[in-house]
């Protein structure tokens, strides 16, 4: 089996990659990412001596350079990862957004519709449907009430992804997964930045009154919900993915700082950002029904076991707040030629 992973030395990316590699059976997989700051090559160390792996650095709206991979590589699976993801970011610079997450998953679509991989699944987000007033939960009928640039590009590309299977029966598969978190997640994100700051002694920052509901979905039971889609999901469908587990910000602090044996003095509240949803909550009646997945990891333990590899890997810590895991691949990677790993 040939997967092409976009995206895939990121968070979510490489840990699908790694977990692909890891379970042998012949698998090849080509990973293309931009390496911008949330993509480390590091990532992917821990299977890059199984072979099978290589890399080609490209940014997915380069439409010549990722034709070029498809056409080489010839996937049977792709696994389009690859996305600008931070809503602070997006309200930044939403153009960015619009570009990468729009353009780049076109510029996919397209490599896909010329190659004619078995199945294209796009990693999309629960942000889409918006806040979700309570008691409510989203199956995948339900409106899309974008709120931020970041979740308005998701669902463009969304739509662009199910007209390319409406249109030219390109095999598309849409997860919607919900808050994602694990080792190896970058520390801008909530229970990244919590736990790091936590251990550094560092104040706690709440937007708010931290009162926001999100739905955590452990990485691991993120990636056998990808892989039970790639099995048996139907073509030009979209499948919620979440974790179960709905807690407000505030109460996500509390417990990583029980994890972190510090202090809740180190919370504090800062003013809200725009446009920031108040709850999301998933039905994910679907997926269940048609693939038998459900998450399995329980939030403490989950959490606990996140906690435990941030404080194992400090280094891995600071060398992606100081950048420098961009520099160290600079070189490496400067080439279009795919960089065999290991």
């Amino acid at each position: 089996m040939r997967y092409l992973v976009t995206g895939g030395a990121g968070f979510i990316g490489s840990a699908f990659v790694r977990r692909v590699l890891q379970s042998g059976g012949g698998v090849e997989v080509l990973v293309l990412d931009a390496l911008t700051y949330a993509g480390n090559l590091a990532n992917l160390d821990p299977v890059a001596h199984l072979g099978g792996l290589s890399f080609e650095k490209v940014d997915v709206r380069d439409d010549i350079g990722v034709l070029r991979a498809f056409r080489r590589f010839r996937p049977d699976v792709v696994v389009h990862f690859a996305a600008e993801s931070h809503v602070d970011r997006s309200i930044r610079s939403p153009l960015d957004f619009a570009s990468a997450n729009v353009v780049g998953t076109g510029v996919v679509l397209e490599a896909s519709r010329a190659t004619s991989p078995a199945i294209v699944v796009q990693v999309s987000t629960d942000e889409v449907y918006g806040s979700i007033p309570h008691p409510e939960l989203a199956d995948e009928g339900y409106p899309l009430r974008t709120a931020s640039p970041y979740s308005a590009s998701k669902a463009g590309a969304d739509m662009l992804a199910l007209a390319y299977w409406r249109t030219y029966g390109l095999p598309v598969v849409i997860s919607r997964a919900s808050n994602t978190y694990g080792p190896r997640q970058f520390p801008e994100k909530l229970i990244p930045l919590l736990i790091a700051n936590a251990f550094a002694g560092l104040s706690l920052p709440i937007y708010g009154d931290g009162l926001q509901v999100r739905d955590w979905l452990h990485v691991q039971d993120h990636l056998r919900a990808i892989e039970a889609l790639i099995a048996c999901a139907r073509p030009g469908e979209v499948y919620n993915v979440g974790g179960g587990c709905r807690l407000a910000n505030i109460a996500v602090a509390k417990q990583v700082l029980r994890c972190c044996r510090a202090e809740e003095s180190l919370i504090r509240h800062v003013p809200d950002r725009p446009g920031h949803d108040q709850r999301y909550a998933l039905d994910c009646g679907k997926i269940e029904r048609e693939t038998g997945w459900k998450p399995k990891l329980d939030f403490r333990a989950g959490l606990a076991s996140t906690v435990r590899w941030y404080r194992e890997n400090a280094d891995w810590v600071a060398e992606v707040r100081s950048g420098r895991h961009m520099r160290r691949w600079e070189r490496r990677t400067s080439d279009r030629l795919p960089v065999r790993l290991g």
